[in-house]
């Protein structure tokens, strides 16, 4: 039976606070206003106080509001269906296609255990030869790319989705502005790469809840895809996005900040999203270029 709660102590930012029993960490909500409902998920526990993360904003939502709890954490659909759609940071359509509800998966779930991982020894050819020879991807590798701001990053990450040699692409946006939306989803539909590719994009409109949400779907999708034996190469543009947002919701919680103002678990979050990468025995892999 859900828990349903009439009353909210508090609202900050994207969050609001509220007394409440029996739920659990991550745990998601629904929460109802006058202008309709929106999911929420638990980011912080102190005793009976419960922050949840609004995905949609607090636009309309009042201490009144109705927050039911769903008693089940967040979970985004899976199968070969996802191939050639694109996504928002929420796992809604952005293609005007079906909503898909088939084969429900759990995101954010624990990294693979180091000792039972397989030691990487087959190379990802990206067709760029200063990747190839100089700094060669391996699958079940983390390679970073390291760009000033303004330097064209997502026109190689664009270019390394149509030339690497794996089985499934599987692309996270963060905080893209709508052109590099555009230049993503057109490059690769015109070159037909966009039918072994699955997209989940946040934009710099959309709400900075789903921004932190885009990693954790991408990289439950990759695994998924990983244990039917196919090499998945995940790319994540950019991580930048990934820690303001970060920032954004520690500032808002009145966490005491690290250095620059981000919070101080933020190289903890980024290694958990960085050890999904994968050789599975058996099966496929899963490298991530970020």
């Amino acid at each position: 039976m859900h828990k349903v709660y009439h009353r909210i102590d508090y609202l900050a930012g994207s969050v609001v606070t509220l007394r409440a029993e029996g739920v659990h960490y991550h745990e998601l909500a629904e929460i109802t206003s006058r202008y309709g409902t929106s999911l929420g998920q638990v980011i912080k526990l102190d005793g009976d106080q419960v922050s949840l993360q609004v995905f949609a904003g607090l636009r309309g939502v009042a201490t009144d509001a109705r927050v039911r709890f769903l008693g089940r954490p967040m979970q985004v659909p899976f199968s070969e269906a996802l191939l050639g759609r694109v996504f928002t940071g929420g796992a809604l359509p952005r293609d005007n296609g079906p909503a898909l509800d088939d084969g429900l998966i759990d995101i954010g779930t624990p990294s693979v255990n180091p000792a039972k991982r397989v030691i990487p020894s087959r190379m990802v050819r990206t067709g760029i030869p200063m990747i190839d020879v100089f700094n060669t991807l391996v699958e079940s590798q983390k390679l970073p790319i390291f760009a000033r701001a303004g330097e064209p990053y997502n026109p190689l990450l664009a270019r390394i989705a149509l030339q690497a040699e794996v089985d499934v692409i599987v692309l996270g946006g963060m905080g893209l502005k709508y052109d590099d939306y555009l230049f993503f989803r057109d490059t690769l539909d015109e070159s037909g790469a966009l039918a072994r590719t699955v997209m989940f994009v946040h934009t710099a409109a959309d709400p900075i809840v789903e921004c932190i949400l885009v990693p954790d779907i991408a990289l439950a999708v990759a695994e998924q895809f990983a244990l039917q034996g196919k090499r998945v190469l995940v790319l994540l543009s950019d991580m930048t996005s990934f820690a303001d947002a970060l920032k954004e919701i520690a500032i808002t919680m009145e966490q005491i900040p690290s250095n620059r103002g981000y919070p101080g678990d933020l190289f903890s979050q980024l290694a958990a999203r960085y050890e999904k990468a994968v050789d599975f025995e058996g099966a496929g892999s899963i490298t991530i270029l970020a």
